[in-house]
């Protein structure tokens, strides 16, 4: 969970998916305004987190 919290990129898609479940955070949506709410909702939980689990990290995602 540290890893995945870290935001580690050596954390299995698995692990990934499976944390995601737990906390209730759908990984995918069509509708453009479901992703922007939910993007509203995770920042705001990570708001009360320590900046050390805020840093963002930039990812290349272009295949």
């Amino acid at each position: 969970m540290r890893k995945v919290e870290g935001g580690d990129l050596t954390v299995g898609l698995g692990v990934a998916f499976e944390a995601a479940a737990i906390l209730g955070v759908p990984l995918f949506d069509g509708d453009r305004s479901r992703r922007r709410l939910e993007a509203a909702r995770i920042d705001d939980r990570l708001a009360v987190l320590p900046k050390t689990v805020r840093k963002r990290v930039d990812v290349n995602d272009d295949f």
